[in-house]
């Protein structure tokens, strides 16, 4: 019995939408069990002083995270560890053990020096809630928090080991367990420990994220070590590359950071409502985006190390047209339900009306930007298998700041001119509750993303011509398309608001579900009329391919 979940755990994936399909639908299970997460967040705290201490108590671990633990990042180490593996196993042990023993020692020294001055640095990142009377809660589940680094940058090693070797399985399920202990510590840590014991969940899912896929490193023969004699050739070209890649993958990281800066300055509750909503859009954004751009990843670097240029370029169309045929239906159903899905998801206990409406204009704002944010990473992961890195790090690095730029260029015109105020809450339907100002935040980081995917764009063009014209034709087609399902699901709102009791969570439920179902029924009409070929194309993966996956038996544990 354990020999065949372990076999199952170590399967190879083979072919981009197999690995795709695979990694969003346990991406799937781990955004609904994050959604879980957030929804008892929300129940117990509302969108609150408490909540808003939760959610910046990961400012500083979140910036150590996408700072120190890129030395481990899978997107930084899978081209080496690809490169070390055809030269053997020897090789490819001593790479590993010198990146883990620098990495571990580093991080450890980067986690007590902020353990330490942690006081300071978050007077820093979010003075508005520093000075308030949370100081000393906010501190200490900060330096709890301080350990999840160190934890997920050991996993994200073991994850680009097994990534290199197309196995992703066990990847996938980390989250889930991550996740679920969060969960946990909500529901029984919380109400014994008070809000130290949420933060002591993220440390025990951090646990549970690295633990699962520690067994798959017997099947590469290769471990996790601590050496004398560290290679530090191996340790230069890492560092070399992940200099740039840092900046590029910290992006986001550091615009949020920023913009938790403005929250707290805000409203109370604006910090909570800035999060939900990100986390609302990060959903389709890891189905779509992020699976697609991680399961092409290892088969772009193989290509380009191996100059096939054509298929390069290939897999770079494929994986570009489905994020757009995807993202686009999804965007706008997001927007047309809004309220619809951050009342079923989030209603409930301390959130009320007026938290849901904030959350849903906001939520909106976000979602515009999910197929801008998707061809980002594919973008940029195209670069990086290339070994370009320049030109993602000073697009990223711009458009991050931009982003910023925009939002405090919005919070000024937003308070400046109240005929921009009252157009802004009119058409978000906003416009008779307090704390609107936090909505200058996502429509800042949307403006960006969405510069941040045209210039990327046209550089990759520049660079591998021949998939422009190509994409854009998937564009055209999909946006026709959601448009059209857009306004019938519209329509249907309007309607099944007479059928279904709008007073229950239930009713709720119906109308949006109901007009979501017609309208992307509508839309799969269309796109049939139009002989979509995604369409074609995804049927035939689930007719027969995804459920065909060839599989690598792993070989015998030796202790």
């Amino acid at each position: 019995m354990m020999q065949r979940i372990f076999s199952y755990l170590n399967k190879e994936i083979k072919g981009l939408h197999e690995a795709a399909y695979f990694i969003g639908a346990f991406t799937l299970l781990s955004q609904v069990l994050g959604l879980v997460r957030d929804k008892l967040l929300a129940h117990y705290f509302g969108a609150s002083a408490m909540l808003d201490v939760y959610y910046a108590s990961f400012r500083i671990p979140d910036l150590i995270f996408v700072t120190v633990s890129s030395l481990v990042a899978v997107s930084v180490l899978i081209p080496f560890l690809i490169r070390e593996e055809k030269k053997g196993r020897e090789e490819m042990q001593k790479f590993i053990s010198s990146i883990f023993t620098i990495f571990f020692f580093t991080i450890i020294f980067v986690i007590g020096f902020f353990a330490l001055f942690a006081p300071f640095f978050l007077k820093i990142l979010v003075p508005g809630i520093f000075n308030g009377e949370h100081q000393a809660i906010l501190v200490l589940m900060t330096r709890i928090l301080l350990l999840s680094p160190l934890l997920l940058g050991v996993s994200n090693l073991l994850s680009s080991i097994n990534q290199a070797r197309k196995i992703f399985i066990v990847s996938a399920i980390s989250p889930l367990l991550y996740n679920f202990a969060i969960i946990l510590g909500i529901i029984f840590l919380y109400p014994i420990y008070g809000l130290p014991g949420l933060v002591v969940g993220v440390v025990l899912g951090s646990l549970l994220h690295v633990a699962v896929q520690v067994p798959s490193l017997a099947t590469c023969k290769v471990k996790l070590s601590f050496i004398k004699n560290v290679e530090w050739k191996y340790i230069k070209e890492v560092v070399k590359l992940s200099i740039p890649r840092t900046f590029t993958l910290a992006a986001n990281q550091l615009s949020m950071t920023a913009m938790f800066y403005l929250a707290s300055f805000m409203a109370v509750g604006s910090i909570s409502i800035l999060t939900l909503s990100f986390n609302l859009q990060s959903v389709p954004l890891a189905i779509i985006g992020v699976s697609y751009s991680l399961a092409a990843f290892p088969v772009l670097t193989r290509l380009h190390s191996e100059g096939k240029r054509g298929e390069f370029i290939s897999h770079i169309i494929t994986a570009g047209r489905h994020i757009i045929f995807w993202s686009i239906p999804v965007t706008v159903l997001f927007v047309v339900l809004r309220a619809q899905i951050v009342r079923v998801i989030f209603g409930s206990g301390n959130f009320n009306w007026d938290n849901t409406r904030l959350t849903a204009a906001s939520l909106a704002l976000f979602a515009i930007s999910v197929t801008a944010q998707s061809l980002v990473l594919l973008f940029v992961r195209g670069f990086y298998s290339a070994g370009m890195t320049k030109k993602p790090l000073l697009i990223n690095t711009v458009s991050s700041i931009l982003a910023v730029v925009f939002a405090i260029l919005g919070f000024y015109i937003f308070n400046a001119f109240q005929l921009v105020r009252d157009f802004f809450e009119i058409l978000l339907r906003v416009s008779d509750i307090p704390g609107t100002s936090v909505l200058v935040l996502p429509l800042g980081f949307t403006l960006a993303s969405i510069i941040n995917m045209v210039w990327l764009w046209r550089l990759f063009e520049k660079d591998f011509r021949g998939f422009g014209k190509i994409l854009k034709q998937t564009f055209f087609q999909s946006f026709g398309a959601s448009v059209v399902m857009g306004y019938v699901a519209y329509l249907c709102l309007n309607i099944f608001t007479l059928i279904f009791d709008q007073s229950k969570l239930w009713g709720i439920f119906l109308q949006g579900f109901f007009a979501g179902i017609i309208g992307i029924l509508v839309a799969v009409i269309i796109l049939y009329a139009l002989k979509n070929e995604e369409v074609k194309e995804i049927t035939k993966t689930l007719q027969g391919k995804i459920w065909k996956v060839k599989t690598v038996v792993p070989e015998q544990i030796e202790l």
